[in-house]
């Protein structure tokens, strides 16, 4: 099934929550109907059959059954010595590109998605953190309700989509590099003092350490490391001539350094004297 079919709502994801109920079927449905709303059906146990828009499907544990505004759908029961315990939540003002409001993309087996699994142990958590809500009223319960609905609706849309695959090196536009580099620089001036990892800082950026080198240097004319060094030795300077009366190692250490002998001579390399020259100033 094709991603772009689906993937982006026509406005922000804000629906709207309107039931969810939970029972163990004993007996067929009497009507063959649909709704005007989504309706979202999960197996939770058991087996059964269901009759939709005329056809009919054997549903099992793990199964959940998408029925989009208008599908007719009819339950019945198989055997009684293992009937389906299934679980329904009702939405509305559900948006998706290039589908009717309130419409979910289907699989491409029709309206049941077969799940296991990750996905069928999030599935069956949220399921259970709904029942536990809807059996108590604290306060905000229907937005934690509308919360659960969100996550269960997008789990089915992802199962459903390819992934994008991020490539090192992947160059973004020049206003995005640009933003990068300005929440790099940020970051080192409010965290200058404090152990800084690049590694780390790209694990946070979802980005590559490379990948970061090369367009803070393109933008800057420097790399990060050596932008950083040259924060902690401007604000080691601004230290010393305000009278700091602690120890160059106590400098060092307000700078983020650990090595006051390494601080020295780095702080030599860029005003050509030690910092305790500076301090004797």
């Amino acid at each position: 099934m094709c991603q772009e079919r689906f993937e982006l709502f026509e406005e922000d994801l804000n629906p709207t929550f309107l039931y969810t109920w939970k029972a163990r079927r004993l007996k067929d449905d009497t009507k063959y109907h649909s709704r005007e709303c989504l309706e979202i059906a999960y197996i939770l146990s058991g087996t059964g059959e269901y009759r939709i828009d005329g056809e009919a499907f054997t549903v099992r544990e793990g199964d959940l059954l998408i029925f989009n505004p208008g599908t007719r759908h009819q339950a019945f029961v198989t055997d009684m010595a293992n009937t389906s315990t299934e679980f329904f939540v009702g939405a509305s003002d559900i948006y998706f590109k290039n589908l009717p409001k309130n419409t979910l993309p289907l699989p491409e087996s029709g309206c049941i998605l077969h799940t296991s699994g990750e996905l069928k142990q999030k599935l069956f958590k949220l399921c259970a953190s709904m029942e536990a809500e809807n059996t108590v009223c604290w306060p905000g319960r229907y937005f934690m309700m509308k919360s659960f609905l969100m996550q269960m609706l997008l789990l089915i849309v992802r199962q459903q989509a390819k992934p994008v695959e991020v490539k090192t090196g992947y160059a973004f536009e020049s206003i995005n590099k640009k933003y990068v580099v300005e929440q790099i620089v940020s970051y080192f001036e409010d965290h200058y003092a404090e152990k800084i990892s690049l590694d780390q800082i790209a694990e946070n950026m979802y980005l590559s350490p490379f990948y970061i080198s090369r367009i803070f240097k393109s933008e800057t004319g420097d790399t990060p490391i050596r932008h950083l060094i040259n924060i902690r030795l401007e604000k080691a300077r601004e230290l010393l001539l305000s009278g700091f009366a602690g120890s160059i190692k106590e400098v060092a250490e307000q700078v983020g350094y650990d090595d006051a002998y390494h601080f020295s001579k780095l702080f030599k390399k860029r005003y050509g004297y030690p910092p305790s020259h500076e301090k004797k100033a």
